[in-house]
């Protein structure tokens, strides 16, 4: 007698033939007695959570019936994500098979010899087929997840930018005012519409070594005084200290309760629910406020640049993928993972579910991705291609790169956290952010 579980298995088997069996060509042929390549091995897979890999979650049980593989697939937040990450690659653990190789942390675990060389994987015809098509990924995405040495040790997901966006543009027209292009604009924009409708005017992501340094620069500041040669800290320069107050009275003076605290999934999600007006995020964050189904202020949303300060507008750009690390004891099994869960045929898929920062240049072309990403008439996918382009003009992304920049990263969350709860003025925040940089460089034994 069949049951509702056979039949649901024969689904999956012949859904995920159709989708994904491309890049896992080696893993259908059965082994011996009929079993799947990969059966009885148990697959530990940790990212941080974020549109693309919760697309992955919900398809597991496909390349499970494809591969025999068993998955355990863990995503918690961005930074207890990359704090486990970072402390299980540096001992060579066997914790993982398949992790997040996080833009931040590429250089340090790339170049500390943590992260496995993945060019003979992809030139193994009897492990890779060819329309896995390493060169359909954009270049500007492999170069972060390249080493040294010029091997590639992650296989991006995201090439994605950081935008900013209005969930209640209503009440900035309301109010009679344009979408704000400058510093000065968008305080202007929300002293005009904060707490209207009870929606607060701003959030952030609180993972500030992210979402400020694009003020930093706007006001004239910088991280390094010059990435990624001169990598002396200038975190308390008079520019410095003026964008972390300006920012950080943003969150302090336009943002909702708990401000300070807010991870990028619940910034989504207040967005999605109108609860909160302006916030810059991440394309592939962005894009999900598309969806029908759960966003109720589709009809209401308009996106735009970074704002731009006295120095200019310096959009950040961000690349996350894939890897296998060297402690992991199925590696063969680990990359049959990463060719699926990148194969054209998922990713093609997850631009059809609504994801929006792919890394493949066939799906950034591709009408169905460009056709998604017009969102109550604003181009995102255009608003994220020319920030991509103006970064890579002006070269401003260089400091996140650099393997001690994650040191410097938890020393602006910290201040930006301590000017805006009013705990310290924004010149004793960077002053002790640069002090604290400084020696912590010196620990991990720069001369600065």
């Amino acid at each position: 007698m069949q049951t509702s579980h056979d039949a649901r298995r024969r689904q999956l088997i012949a859904t995920g033939a159709a989708i994904g069996a491309g890049a896992l060509l080696p893993a259908r042929a059965p082994a011996q007695g009929g079993a799947k390549k990969y059966q009885g091995v148990t697959l530990n897979v940790s990212t941080f959570s974020a549109a693309y890999p919760k697309l992955l979650q919900q398809w597991l049980p496909e390349f499970e019936a494809l591969t025999g593989a068993k998955v355990n697939f863990d995503a918690p937040g961005f930074p207890v994500y990359n704090q486990r990450a970072d402390l299980e690659l540096s001992t060579k653990g066997s914790a993982y098979d398949v992790v997040n190789v996080t833009f931040i942390y590429s250089s340090r675990w790339i170049n500390s010899g943590w992260l496995t060389p993945l060019d003979e994987f992809i030139a193994n015809r009897n492990l890779t087929p060819a329309d896995f098509d390493i060169n359909d990924f954009l270049p500007g995405a492999r170069a972060p997840e390249t080493g040294r040495d010029g091997k590639l040790y992650g296989i991006p997901w995201t090439a994605e930018a950081l935008l900013s966006v209005s969930s209640r543009f209503d009440l900035v027209q309301q109010a009679g005012l344009p979408y704000p292009d400058t510093t000065d604009d968008l305080v202007k924009v929300l002293r005009a519409v904060n707490k209207k409708e009870r929606v607060a005017g701003f959030v952030s992501d609180s993972h500030y070594g992210w979402t400020f340094v694009p003020y930093l620069h706007a006001f004239g500041g910088d991280v390094f005084r010059k990435a990624p040669d001169d990598l002396f800290p200038t975190l308390d320069t008079p520019e410095a200290v003026a964008a972390a107050e300006y920012y950080a009275s943003l969150i302090r003076e336009f943002g909702p309760d708990g401000a300070i605290t807010y991870q990028p999934d619940q910034v989504t999600q207040a967005l999605k629910q109108g609860r909160v007006n302006f916030a810059d995020a991440g394309q592939l964050h962005l894009a999900q406020l598309g969806d029908a189904a759960s966003s109720r202020t589709l009809k209401t949303l308009k996106f735009g640049h970074v704002p731009k300060g006295p120095a200019g507008r310096f959009p950040g750009t961000a690349v996350h993928g894939l890897g296998i690390p060297t402690g992991s004891k199925n590696k063969e099994a680990a990359w049959a993972f990463i060719q699926w869960a990148l194969s054209r045929q998922t990713t093609r898929r997850a631009v059809a579910a609504g994801y929006g920062s792919p890394a493949r240049r066939s799906d950034i072309d591709s009408q169905a991705y460009r056709a998604r990403q017009v969102i109550n008439g604003s181009d995102l996918a255009q608003l994220a291609l020319d920030a991509i382009e103006q970064a890579s003009k002006t070269g401003h992304m260089k400091y996140r790169t650099v393997a001690v920049y994650p040191q410097v990263d938890q020393q602006l969350n910290k201040a930006i956290a301590l000017i805006a709860s009013g705990q310290a003025s924004a010149k004793q925040a960077l002053q002790q952010a640069q002090a604290q940089s400084i020696a912590a460089l010196q620990r991990a034994g720069l001369n600065v």
